[in-house]
């Protein structure tokens, strides 16, 4: 057996002499790689890190300098030429893995002294001694017709904070920002990819909800009875305080005060009630008092909510002249405009109409198993095998960088657009990027025909081709931007939104519109939490469509989830049962169901592939208090794939 490359060399198997040995992942681990001479005609062995490079096969810790075969330690060449090293026999010249573009044009490699410069950068392949969840070998069939700074987001999250504490002296509901922008991105205008600048109402209804939740206090889970006795006394006299202090009417003054002193006086009365009296008593205090404590408070919280929204639109404004300034030093060059196309063309990656300015330096290095990137200062990291799949994306999807020169800076912005927009606390906003099991993806696949997710991004995805929120970070590795702005004709879609409800809703009306226009076949599958108490709008909406043909409800805790930060997470951080169940509805046109009829073989396999695994530890709850999607571990290698998967990473740096 034996490959075969671009430039006709072949390597086989037997030669390799590969195993799966401790040895040779250590020495994978250390940065050895097999790859081809041309000059010698011959394999050699190469250290991405320290520019070494053998003839036989390296010793950890045993290397001799003066068995250097091809020169790459020998002395620098007289005048001062650059030194560079072999990078691969297709790409040669290619550049370091932290050095900036350059105008002038590369000399072909040369073996030569090393420089005390960073390893150069070789695209790798996935690392396979860890399970992966993804597969990116699967073809769409989707048909359709032919940036702000994170110290501004960062800011904007200050200014909420600091607004709550001083208008209402409460902590800012968590999460309530996160799911803002979500909500704020439904009905904006604007031209920001990630800021609101243009919206109506401009009070949010998702901020102003969340916030009026929490006044006068927030109400958390109670597990005991002496804690349910401290909210019930904390809730009375809060509200007490907050109707004196503000400009209420008489009557709801009078009517607050009486509850609050009567619950108080009951509390110091009754020293045997159970935590179910207390809870009661909690509950029948808040309808009486709720209605008043709202009255007094709508003004204030609502005046949260459009201040923010204000200095999200002032950003906006001020990033905005500053790309357009950017944009003009240097020269802007001609804008090709594609012209229209009437015929229908299998889904490719959205494109930028104005190409990339040269982008600053990205510095990369590995630790353990994390690679972090690294600029003025500010490092990011994520896991080797998300790092190796974000090759994979950009090799599949980018057109404008074929060497991998903006590879890194364009790594480091889309790592820090996620990170801003989801917030820097522990487990904050990772409930919202989770993804289904691996085996469902599979099912869903196979059975219904499904190769593009409606609700993604490139660290979560599982198909090389998906929508998600940012365009301008998120095109280079597959997305074809945000979906309730693209259009399909025809295609079998997977659908698990983040659990935000306007955007839940915005959703649905969406999918109606397309499902009505087209007569090509078409199919969502769409994953919503089982929520009914209350119900939501986008959950009756879908019950009630004509376009519902089948739904289905995976009980809780009987399925899991991944999280959303599978790319930085601790394994044992990586998994959690579902406390709520999860609806599946099928929601096809007349087409679509005669192509992917929701059969009962096809549900049962699915349902099968929901089960968890028995031997794996998990816990209850989801990450961060999000409503979390739904996740769970893939398969593990079979020992060919495992065999393979060593052999392409001894040679795979030189293909």
């Amino acid at each position: 057996m034996s490959w075969s490359r671009l430039d006709g060399l072949s390597v086989s198997l037997s030669d390799l002499s590969v195993s799966l040995s401790l040895s040779v992942y250590e020495l994978v681990q250390a940065g050895w790689s097999k790859c081809w001479s041309r000059r010698e005609n011959r394999p050699y062995y190469f250290n991405r890190f320290t520019n070494q490079s053998l003839w036989e096969v390296p010793v950890l810790g045993q290397h001799d300098v003066i068995s250097d075969p091809l020169g790459l330690n020998a002395a620098p060449a007289e005048g001062g030429a650059e030194p560079t090293t072999p990078i691969s026999p297709s790409t040669p010249g290619a550049k370091h893995w932290s050095s900036a573009p350059e105008d002038k044009p590369t000399l072909p490699a040369t073996p030569t002294t090393p420089s005390p410069a960073p390893a150069p950068y070789r695209p790798a392949f996935v690392l396979l001694f860890c399970r992966i969840y993804w597969d990116l070998d699967t073809q769409t069939n989707a048909v359709i017709r032919e940036h702000p700074p994170p110290q501004l987001v960062t800011k904007l999250r200050q200014h909420y904070h600091e607004l709550c504490h001083q208008r209402e002296g409460i902590d800012p509901p968590r999460e309530s920002f996160n799911r803002w922008l979500l909500e704020r991105k439904v009905v904006d205008k604007g031209q920001d990819p990630l800021l609101p600048s243009d919206c109506d109402p401009v009070i949010s209804p998702s901020m102003f909800r969340e916030v009026m939740n929490d006044i006068p206090i927030r109400l958390s889970r109670i597990k005991y009875k002496e804690e349910a006795r401290k909210l019930l006394f904390k809730y009375a006299e809060a509200a007490k305080k907050m109707i004196d202090s503000r400009n209420a009417s008489p009557e709801s003054r009078k009517v607050v005060k009486w509850n609050a002193e009567d619950t108080m006086s009951w509390l110091r009365r009754d020293h045997s009630a159970s935590k179910e009296d207390y809870m009661d008593r909690l509950e029948h205090l808040r309808q009486q008092c709720g209605p008043h404590v709202t009255a007094v408070a709508k003004d204030s919280v609502e005046g949260i909510c459009s201040k923010i929204y204000q200095l999200s639109a002032e950003y906006s404004r001020r990033l905005r002249q500053t790309h357009l300034s950017l944009l003009q030093d240097p020269p802007t060059t001609e804008v090709c405009a594609s012209s229209q196309q009437s015929r229908l063309v299998y889904c490719y990656p959205v494109r930028l109409a104005i190409p990339s300015p040269p982008l600053p330096r990205v510095e990369l290095h590995f630790e353990n198993d994390m690679a972090c990137l690294r600029f003025k200062g500010e490092m990011v990291k994520l896991n080797r095998g998300h790092f190796s799949k974000l090759e994979l994306l950009y090799r599949y999807s980018c057109i404008d960088d074929p060497r991998f020169e903006k590879f890194l800076p364009r790594v480091w912005c889309l790592l820090k657009r996620y990170q801003v927009m989801f917030g820097s606390g522990a487990n904050e906003g990772t409930g919202l990027q989770g993804a289904l099991p691996v085996a469902v993806f599979e099912a869903l696949v196979r059975q219904f025909g499904v190769s593009f997710e409606c609700f993604a991004s490139p660290l979560n995805c599982y198909f090389k081709q998906f929508s998600s929120a940012f365009p301008d970070t998120d095109g280079f590795f597959g997305s074809r931007g945000p979906f309730l702005s693209f259009c399909p004709v025809s295609g079998s879609f997977e659908a698990n939104p983040p659990f935000c409800e306007e955007l839940m809703d915005a959703m649905v009306t969406h999918f109606e519109g397309l499902l009505e226009k087209s007569s090509e076949p078409l199919s969502f599958i769409v994953f919503v939490p089982e929520w009914r108490d209350p119900v939501t709008p986008a959950l009756t909406r879908m019950e009630a469509s004509r376009f519902l043909r089948h739904q289905l409800t995976v009980p809780a805790y009987e399925h899991e989830y991944r999280s959303g930060s599978q790319h930085i997470c601790k394994r044992e951080e990586m998994y959690y049962r579902a406390v709520h169940g999860t609806a599946v509805l099928f929601l096809q046109n007349d087409a679509g169901f005669v192509k992917w009829a929701p059969t009962t073989e096809r549900l049962a396999e699915l349902t099968a592939a929901y089960r968890p695994s028995p031997s794996r530890p998990s816990t209850l709850s989801s990450p961060g208090g999000l409503k979390p999607r739904h996740t769970q571990e893939a398969g593990g290698l079979t020992p060919a794939a495992a065999l393979l998967a060593v052999s392409l990473l001894l040679i795979g740096q030189s293909l």
